[in-house]
């Protein structure tokens, strides 16, 4: 039996300083999945020289499914069904894919060259690492009200 990832709806039993580092091991996994879909987008985006608004679809696209994805994988292994997982996922972890997301195509649209950076230019990297750290930052809090209020399963 998987003791690791389970819903806790009520999150009384949880310490309150477990609380920053449970939310930190959330965004933590969020960003492993929103991160590897947005870089993803945009590598094969500008790979094939695709138009900006298109590349930043793709990014956010790929962004939602590898968040999805990295999130319900545990709960499926936990013996959750693919519709309880899928549903799971949406409630706790919906919102901070949404703001994540948001945030790392914010800071890339408006890192100035970095929509215009091929693979190869240090821009387009530094671009995607800002972005990254600002979806973290941003989503941090989210995942931090929802660890608090135990709406988040435990990692």
């Amino acid at each position: 039996m998987d003791h690791h990832h389970h819903h806790r709806p009520d999150s009384g039993n949880i310490k309150k300083e477990n609380h920053f580092s449970l939310a930190i091991s959330a965004t933590l996994h969020c960003l492993i999945g929103c991160g590897l879909g947005e870089v993803l987008g945009m590598v094969i985006g500008t790979w094939l020289h695709m138009n900006n608004v298109s590349t930043t679809i793709l990014a956010i696209i790929l962004g939602f499914i590898l968040g999805f994805t990295f999130g319900m994988i545990p709960l499926m292994r936990a013996g959750f069904r693919f519709n309880k997982a899928f549903k799971q996922v949406l409630i706790a972890e919906g919102l901070s894919i949404a703001v994540m997301e948001t945030f790392e195509v914010i800071v890339q649209v408006y890192t100035p060259g970095v929509m215009d950076a091929h693979l190869s230019d240090w821009v387009f990297w530094k671009g995607m690492l800002f972005g990254l750290i600002a979806g973290f930052i941003a989503a941090f809090p989210v995942n931090y009200f929802f660890v608090k209020k135990g709406i988040r399963h435990l990692h």
